[in-house]
C-alpha cells in the first residue's frame, strides 16, 4: 500500500489553559495543524507547539478558524468572503511569523471547524480561503476535506492541494461530516476507527451513515487532538498501519 500522513489539530490551548496532550500526539502523528489565534492559540502556545513539532520532525501547517474561542470555532460567524480571506491571511501570517522566530517552516493551511465545513459547500468561501493561502510567501498548500469545494477551488487556482479524511468522525452520504450536534458524529473506539481506516485504504470507499459507501481520496488522516481518546487512537492507528506495511510520512515536506 502507498504511504499516508497522520495529522492532528494541536496548539489549541490559550494562555494558562491547555487543550489535549500535544507532546504525546506529536510523538505519533506526522503533520501538526497549529491553531493560530482564532478559535484557540496564542503566540506562546504557537511557539511551544512549533518547538515540539520541530524536535520530532513533524511537518507544520496553519489551522485558522473563526475568532470564536468561546465556541471553539465550531459556530459559523456571518462574514463576507473578503473578510474571511483577511482573517485567514492574518492568522496564517501570525503563525508564519512565530515559526520564523522558531526556525520552523509552515508548509500548508488547513481551515478549522465551522470554517472548514462552510468552505466544503460554498465556493465563494473556498475561493476566499485559497486566495489568502496563495498570497502567503513560500507557496503554501491547502489541506482540504476530501471531495469538497475547497479542494476544487484550490485545484482550479493552481494552489497545491491535498485531501484528508477523518479517522474519528462519521460521514454522511454527501461526503460531509456528521454534525457534532448528533450523538453519532464521533467514533470513540480506537479499534473501530482503525478497522474502518484500513478498510478504506484498501478499497477507497468510506462507510457513511444512511447510505452505501462513497469514494474519497486521502493523502492525510486526521485524529482530533482535543478528544479524550486521541492519544490511544493515534497510537493504535500508527501501530496498525505500520503492521500492514504502510509508510507514515508527511504529505508535504517539513
Amino acid at each position: 500500500m502507498p504511504g499516508i500522513d497522520l495529522n492532528s489539530d494541536l496548539g489549541e490551548g490559550y494562555g494558562p489553559w491547555a487543550m489535549g496532550a500535544d507532546a504525546a500526539m506529536l510523538d505519533l502523528v506526522t503533520s501538526a495543524n497549529v491553531a493560530c489565534g482564532g478559535h484557540a492559540g496564542d503566540p506562546d502556545t504557537m511557539r511551544a507547539t512549533l518547538a515540539l513539532a520541530a524536535a520530532r520532525g513533524v511537518a507544520v501547517g496553519a489551522h485558522p478558524g473563526y475568532a470564536d474561542p468561546l465556541g471553539f470555532g465550531r459556530r459559523v460567524i456571518p462574514m463576507e468572503p473578503a473578510a474571511i480571506a483577511n482573517m485567514v491571511a492574518a492568522q496564517t501570517g501570525a503563525l508564519i511569523g512565530v515559526a520564523a522566530l522558531a526556525g520552523v517552516r509552515v508548509g500548508y493551511v488547513k481551515p478549522h471547524g465551522a470554517l472548514a465545513n462552510l468552505a466544503a459547500d460554498r465556493r465563494d468561501v473556498a475561493e476566499a480561503i485559497v486566495a489568502a493561502v496563495a498570497a502567503q510567501p513560500g507557496r503554501l498548500a491547502v489541506l482540504a476535506i476530501s471531495g469538497t469545494e475547497l479542494e476544487q477551488a484550490a485545484r482550479a487556482a493552481g494552489t497545491p492541494v491535498f485531501s484528508e479524511i477523518f479517522a474519528d468522525r462519521a460521514y454522511l452520504p454527501t461526503g460531509r461530516l456528521v454534525p457534532r450536534s448528533r450523538p453519532d458524529a464521533m467514533i470513540h473506539d480506537p479499534e473501530a476507527a482503525a478497522d474502518r481506516l484500513l478498510a478504506f485504504l484498501d478499497s477507497g470507499l468510506m462507510p457513511v451513515v444512511g447510505g452505501p459507501p462513497i469514494a474519497l481520496t486521502a493523502h492525510s488522516v486526521c485524529i482530533h487532538g482535543d478528544s479524550p481518546e486521541a492519544v490511544a487512537m493515534a497510537r493504535l492507528l500508527r501501530n496498525r498501519l505500520t503492521a500492514q506495511g504502510i509508510t507514515l510520512a508527511p504529505f508535504i515536506g517539513g
